[in-house]
């Protein structure tokens, strides 16, 4: 089981950050995803895998003016 933002989900193996985007319809174009608190750089989204038990949050930045 993960959590992703405050909402329990099933945990699928060798998930990553960028399948799991895609799964949860995260398609916002300005987003920021921290797992575990820990900033994960969109570079990285295919390559960092989501583990059972991780905290992932997913956060759309919004520009005011």
């Amino acid at each position: 089981m993960i959590k992703v933002n405050g909402r329990d989900k099933e945990w699928e193996e060798n998930i990553t950050v960028d399948l799991l985007l895609e799964k949860c319809k995260y398609t916002f174009p300005l987003i920021m995803v921290k797992v575990n608190g820990k900033y994960i750089s969109k570079e990285k989204y295919k390559d960092t895998l989501i583990m059972n038990g991780d905290d992932v949050q997913v956060i759309h930045s919004i520009a005011g003016g």
